[in-house]
């Protein structure tokens, strides 16, 4: 159990200690830029989020069919879609509705920096949580997408097997609690308060490097 997510931060903070070479640290919006704020700090490294929105059920939108990322990545999840008898149209709607957030949110977030350049770097993926894996695999491809040299995938608590499923998309996954009688990730925090979007925009505005980071291109 975590008290919030700066404590899940620190915590996976110590067992990615021993990282070396150039690393960037890219959290997920909105939950996973908190315990990635703390993560960077410890290590001494730049901190950006990374893009993602999940493409959830119309009529259980907390599950995810899919998920979309920045730079024209797609993950869609057959097992859920085949499932649920959503059409290919459905799909379509939903997908076109998050790309115009996911594009919202990236300009809110940076506010007119430019992304972390991750080319030839370490990338550490950080989200608050795994659940369906969805938009970690997104969040993973497109970190690959951008040129990252190894892409790690860290977060405090998943269901057992997530990793397994998740190497995929990634070259390593750090998990720190892997419950057997994981339900959601909120039930493994003490505080789980929803991250509003000036919430992250605040952390990555103060983990801005006092001179200008290597940006992407």
């Amino acid at each position: 159990m975590f008290t919030d997510r700066a404590d899940a931060g620190r915590r996976l903070a110590t067992k990615l200690a021993p990282l070396q070479g150039d690393v960037v640290v890219l959290g997920l919006p909105r939950g996973g830029v908190p315990v990635a704020f703390e993560v960077a700090a410890e290590l001494a490294a730049p901190l950006d989020v990374i893009v993602v929105r999940k493409l959830g059920l119309p009529h259980q939108p907390e599950l995810a069919m899919g998920a979309v990322g920045e730079g024209g990545i797609r993950i869609i999840n057959d097992e859920v879609v085949h499932g649920s008898w959503v059409t290919p149209d459905v799909i379509a709607g939903v997908e076109r509705r998050e790309r115009r957030e996911l594009a919202r949110q990236a300009e809110r977030f940076r506010a007119g920096r430019a992304r972390t350049d991750v080319a030839g770097r370490t990338a550490v993926v950080i989200d608050d949580g795994i659940a369906t894996g969805s938009t970690a695999r997104a969040a993973c491809r497109v970190a690959r997408r951008q040129g990252a040299a190894r892409v790690i995938l860290a977060v405090p608590v998943g269901p057992p097997g997530a990793a397994q499923d998740l190497l995929g998309s990634c070259d390593d996954v750090v998990c720190l609690e892997t419950p057997a009688s994981f339900g959601s990730v909120g039930q493994w925090y003490e505080d789980f308060t929803p991250v509003s979007d000036a919430t992250v925009a605040d952390l990555l505005r103060r983990a801005a490097p006092s001179r200008p980071e290597r940006a992407a291109h």
